[in-house]
């Protein structure tokens, strides 16, 4: 049974979770739900990030009861000093964790401290002091355009099914034609793109942000093309990509058809279905397309996030002049 110190709550967040015992007082506890609910209905962050902040934060509370002696409640949370989280940062860094995962808790933790703060229960002035790990640069990795062409192409797919392979044709071409996300795609409705007429679609990214992004013929008639041959009624209020039993298609059998496809045409590892949108970027970029327009059609928040794919741009093209010039 669950001690008093250590209640059983659930996630708040949009993703269902399983129960957790987490090591701490009852004060403690109840403002962390609160601080988990308003990431979840009030900053409508998605439901995986939620779930990582409810990780992060419960992790850093268990820390916490074998570094203070104790489970922590707001008074110990309080007096924290920037030594204790460089403590947790240690810890966790010792367990495997990497520079990317670390720096991802300490901003949960940060968000948690500024939550308290703001009601006067705690100071955040020690995490907000303290440097995050710095993090490794790393450029996405795009397709070349022949093997994105390949991948998106009905003939390719794998699936005996014809109105399964039709399926995974189109939700690929979406990412690489559109730029959506794979969580974009498969939250389409059967309403969407139901016509020829529709050259514009009004997507929801992260943290419920819409956006308008254009629809290529190519991706219109590998859409119109599923819906043909796809056995189910397609409602207009219901999930438009379906699974082989008739329900919502899930992305991981996306992610699984996509594993399948590179390696029967000898792609590398990095070409996942998110890597189509990265190519999708790329290849505007390389072909002239403004940096502002491509962070709207990506849905970025901020510019610098799309700014990476001008490294993996001038990245290309120091590989074809170091191979083509004869003074390379």
């Amino acid at each position: 049974m669950a001690s008093p110190d250590s209640p059983v709550v659930s996630n708040p967040g949009m993703v269902p979770m399983q129960e957790f015992l987490i090591s701490a007082k009852p004060d403690l506890q109840s403002a962390r739900q609160a601080w988990l609910e308003m990431l979840a209905w009030e900053r409508r962050l998605s439901g995986r990030t939620v779930e990582a902040y409810e990780r992060d934060s419960r992790q850093f509370l268990q820390f916490l009861t074998g570094h203070c002696g104790g489970a922590p409640g707001l008074a110990e949370i309080g007096s924290l000093r920037p030594a204790d989280l460089r403590a947790f940062l240690a810890f966790r860094r010792s367990d495997g964790a990497g520079a990317r995962t670390l720096g991802r808790g300490l901003a949960g933790i940060r968000s948690l401290l500024r939550f308290l703060e703001r009601r006067g229960l705690a100071n955040a002035a020690g995490a907000s002091a303290l440097r995050a790990p710095r993090q490794p640069k790393s450029l996405p990795k795009p397709l070349a355009a022949d093997d994105a062409r390949r991948v998106v192409s009905a003939g390719e797919q794998l699936a005996e099914e014809p109105w399964i392979a039709a399926r995974n044709a189109a939700v690929l071409t979406l990412l690489y034609g559109c730029g959506l996300r794979i969580s974009e795609a498969l939250s389409l409705l059967g309403g969407d793109l139901a016509g020829n007429r529709q050259v514009v679609l009004r997507v929801t990214g992260k943290g419920g942000k819409t956006r308008l992004v254009p629809v290529l013929p190519v991706a219109q008639a590998a859409v119109a093309l599923y819906r043909r041959l796809c056995p189910f009624h397609l409602a207009s209020e219901g999930p438009l990509f379906r699974g082989a039993r008739g329900g919502p298609l899930r992305a991981a059998i996306v992610q699984r058809e996509m594993r399948r496809l590179r390696s029967a045409i000898g792609l590398p590892d990095t070409a996942t279905p998110h890597a189509l949108r990265h190519s999708f970027a790329t290849h505007l970029l390389g072909r002239g397309g403004d940096l502002r327009t491509i962070q709207e059609l990506l849905g970025h928040a901020s510019l610098s996030t799309t700014q990476v794919y001008t490294g993996v741009d001038t990245a290309r093209l120091l590989e074809v002049y170091d191979a083509a010039h004869p003074r390379a």
